[in-house]
C-alpha cells in the first residue's frame, strides 16, 4: 500500500483484515507512523465493536509491515496506490514500480478518483497490469469498490482485483474507464442541477436540499454534500469532468461555485459555504408530518420542480453511461446506493416512475432551455420506443418477470 494517508491507511487496515501481508509505504515518516497506527487503531475499534476477537485484531495488526524503501514491494503480488492526484508523481511512480522493483505478474492499482488510469498506466512496463481500485470514504466502512478498467488493463488484472476486493468483504462493481468512472459520473447532476435550478431562482439553497430529503428520501441535500466534501474540490472536479470531455455541456461548471471559491467560502472545512457553520444548527429541523420514508419514496413536481428536474437528469446521466458502456443497469445502482447512499437505485427509480414520464421531463426541459445539457440519452429514448416503460409494462432498465 503506497499512500499512509486516511484512505491508504483504511485500505492497509481492510488488507490486514483480510488475512494479506500488508507493507506500508509513504516518503514522510511522520505521515507513515501515524498511518501504521491509524490502520492498527481501526482494528482494535472493530475488536471493540464485537466485529472482529481481540486475538484477530492481534493478528491483522502484526501483519501491517510500515515501510520507507519502495524495494520492499518487490515480492508483492498486488500494489494499491493512494498517492496525491498528480499524475507526473504517478507516472514515475508506475515506472520505477514496473520497471525496477516488482515481478511481472504484479498487478499495480490506483485508487484514483480524478485521474484516468489509462493516463496512468502509460509509464508503466506492461501497463496490461495496470487497474483502478476506487474505495470510498472512508475505506474501511463504505461497502462499495468500484475496479476500474483502462483501455490496456487485462482480464487478469481486473480479476486479482476484484478478488481482493471481495475479500476484503467489498460490493465490487466494475467499470470502464472515463471521467469519474461509473459513480461519480452518475452523480455529477445530484450538484449541477441543483446550482442551475439556484441560479435560476426557482428555489432557494434550504429548499432545495429540503425537498430532496423529505420529497426524495436523500440523507443529505445537494448543498449540504457539496459543502461537505468542499466547493473548491468540487469545483476543480467539475473542470477537470469537462475538460476531459473536451467540453460536454451536461457538466459545466457552475459560475456559483466559482463565485463561493472566489469569495474563500469552500464549505464546512473553512466555517461558511453555502451555510453558515457557525450558527447551531446551520439549518433548521426538517418538519414531521407525512415525511415519506426512504423505500418509499416518489418522484413527483415540489418547489417549482426541484425534485423532478434533479432526479430525471441522474437518471439521464445513469442511462449515458448505460449506453456507452461504462457500466452495467446492476452495477450503476448498486455502486449509487452502496457508495453515495441514494435511496434507491436511479434505474429501478426509473422505471417505478415510468420512463416515458422521465423521458418528458426532460423533452421538456430542452423545448424550454434549448440546451444540450438536457438532450436525453439515446438509450433512454430507444427503451421507451421499443414499450419498455418501466414496471407498467413488465420491463424498462431492468425486467420484471424477477425483481432487478
Amino acid at each position: 500500500m503506497i499512500g499512509a494517508g486516511t484512505m491508504g491507511a483504511g485500505i492497509a487496515q481492510l488488507a490486514a483484515r483480510s488475512g494479506a501481508r500488508t507493507i506500508l509505504h509513504d516518503p514522510l515518516p511522520e505521515a507513515l507512523q501515524r498511518g501504521a497506527q491509524y490502520a492498527r487503531d481501526g482494528l482494535s475499534k472493530e475488536a471493540a465493536k464485537g466485529r472482529l476477537s481481540s486475538e484477530e485484531a492481534d493478528t491483522a495488526a502484526s501483519r501491517i509491515e510500515p515501510t520507507d524503501d519502495l524495494d520492499a514491494f518487490a515480492p508483492c503480488e498486488l500494489v494499491i496506490e493512494a498517492a496525491p492526484e498528480r499524475l507526473s508523481l504517478k507516472h514515475e511512480l508506475y515506472k520505477r514500480l514496473s520497471e525496477e522493483i516488482v515481478g511481472e505478474a504484479c498487478v499495480l492499482a490506483s485508487n484514483t478518483s480524478s485521474l484516468l488510469v489509462t493516463a496512468i498506466a502509460a509509464s508503466a512496463r506492461n501497463p496490461e497490469r495496470v487497474v483502478g481500485m476506487h474505495f470510498f470514504n472512508p475505506a474501511p466502512i463504505m461497502r462499495l469498490l468500484e475496479v476500474v478498467a483502462g483501455v490496456e488493463s487485462s482480464t487478469e488484472a481486473l480479476d486479482l482485483a476484484t478478488a481482493t476486493g471481495e475479500a476484503m468483504g467489498k460490493t465490487v462493481i466494475v467499470a470502464k474507464d472515463g471521467p469519474g468512472f461509473l459513480v461519480n459520473r452518475c452523480n455529477r447532476p445530484f450538484g449541477l442541477e441543483a446550482l442551475r435550478i439556484l441560479q435560476e431562482q426557482i428555489a432557494d439553497i434550504e429548499t432545495i436540499d429540503r425537498t430532496m430529503r423529505i420529497e426524495g428520501g436523500f440523507r443529505m441535500g445537494p448543498f449540504e454534500l457539496m459543502d461537505l466534501v468542499g466547493i473548491d474540490t468540487g469545483l476543480e472536479i467539475s473542470k477537470s469532468f469537462y475538460e476531459q470531455s473536451f467540453g460536454e455541456p451536461r457538466w459545466r461548471p457552475s459560475p456559483i461555485a466559482a463565485r463561493y471559491v472566489a469569495a474563500g467560502r469552500y464549505g464546512r472545512k473553512s466555517g461558511r459555504g453555502y451555510y453558515d457553520y457557525s450558527r447551531d444548527p446551520y439549518r433548521p429541523p426538517d418538519p414531521d408530518p407525512d415525511q415519506p420514508s426512504r423505500d418509499d419514496a416518489k418522484v413527483r413536481p415540489a418547489a417549482g420542480g426541484v425534485l423532478e428536474r434533479i432526479v430525471c437528469q441522474v437518471i439521464n446521466e445513469c442511462a449515458f453511461a448505460l449506453g456507452e458502456g461504462v457500466g452495467s443497469p446492476q452495477d450503476i445502482d448498486t455502486g449509487m446506493t452502496l457508495g453515495l447512499n441514494y435511496p434507491r437505485g436511479p434505474l429501478a427509480w426509473a422505471d417505478q416512475i415510468g420512463l416515458d414520464h422521465v423521458l418528458a421531463v426532460l423533452d421538456g426541459l430542452w423545448e424550454e432551455y434549448r440546451e444540450e445539457r438536457y438532450r436525453p440519452a439515446p438509450a433512454l429514448r430507444g427503451l421507451v420506443r421499443a414499450g419498455r416503460l418501466g414496471r407498467t409494462s413488465g420491463a424498462g432498465f431492468f425486467s420484471y418477470d424477477a425483481a432487478p
